[in-house]
């Protein structure tokens, strides 16, 4: 049986980015969303990218955001898409997606194309926006990675890698930035309720062979400890804590959120 999930947090903390620009991509919906509301509502001016533009646009009209619509798989036209909005002090890498198929049948088109945007895109961002930070001796970069970032699962090839390599991006950028005042960090969540977990019930039932009604209980949760899925506003509340002042000796890490997955 699954844990009830709690009531959704809300400011837990009181957090002040007043001052602070923050860039946060895959803003239309679960984490990125969420990220996006948190750090709007500690005071930061935030840049909401999507490839989407509708629901940037029902953000924008809940959250005092600015909607940008950007394909991250187009490498060379992220930075036009984005003229005027590098000048950030933040960045969260947030947008994913995820293909599940076992390798002898995993198409290699889908393979490079989870590589360019999980990875390409946030070292194209990342080089965009360091030299503002390091012009003001201040900046976060927090990657959206996972507890695959840390753990191998079957099946998912393509995510699996891409989060391995967002963790070696993020350490580097740690390590590159610490005399400029920039830390970098991996938040690894394990199973969120974000449309893209949601989407991928459907095609662990046909992978594994079990109903959709199985697939949360039997394959997602079964290596975590405690028996629910993440919301998404609980990882945002990490998001945006690594994002302050106080936070700024927390570099080059991962910062599980797992329901003590990563404790096996």
């Amino acid at each position: 049986m699954t844990t009830p999930h709690p009531a959704t947090p809300h400011q837990v903390v009181a957090l002040d980015l007043r001052g602070r620009t923050a860039l946060v991509t895959g803003a239309g919906s679960g984490i990125g969303r969420s990220v996006a509301v948190r750090l709007a509502t500690a005071g930061a001016r935030v840049v909401a990218l999507d490839r989407d533009a509708e629901p940037l646009e029902a953000l924008a009209r809940e959250a005092d955001v600015i909607p940008v619509v950007a394909d991250l798989s187009d490498l060379d036209g992220i930075e036009q898409r984005l003229a005027g909005h590098l000048d950030v002090d933040v960045l969260v890498n947030n947008a994913g997606l995820q293909h599940v198929a076992a390798l002898e049948d995993f198409p290699p088109e889908r393979f490079a194309h989870i590589q360019t945007v999980m990875v390409c895109a946030p070292f194209r961002l990342v080089r965009a926006v360091l030299p503002h930070m390091y012009a003001g001796n201040w900046g976060r970069v927090v990657n959206i990675s996972s507890v695959h970032g840390l753990r191998a699962s079957p099946f998912k090839a393509a995510y699996v890698t891409a989060k391995h390599a967002l963790e070696g991006l993020s350490k580097t950028v740690a390590l590159e930035g610490a005399p400029h005042g920039v830390t970098a960090n991996c938040v690894n969540p394990a199973y969120v309720r974000t449309p893209l977990v949601e989407k991928q019930i459907a095609d662990q039932a046909r992978t594994h062979g079990i109903d959709e009604s199985e697939v949360v209980e039997k394959i997602m949760l079964t290596s975590a400890a405690i028996k629910r899925l993440i919301e998404p506003a609980e990882v945002a509340e990490l998001v945006a804590y690594l994002c302050t002042d106080v936070a700024g000796f927390i570099t080059g890490t991962s910062l599980s959120i797992d329901g003590g997955w990563t404790a096996h």
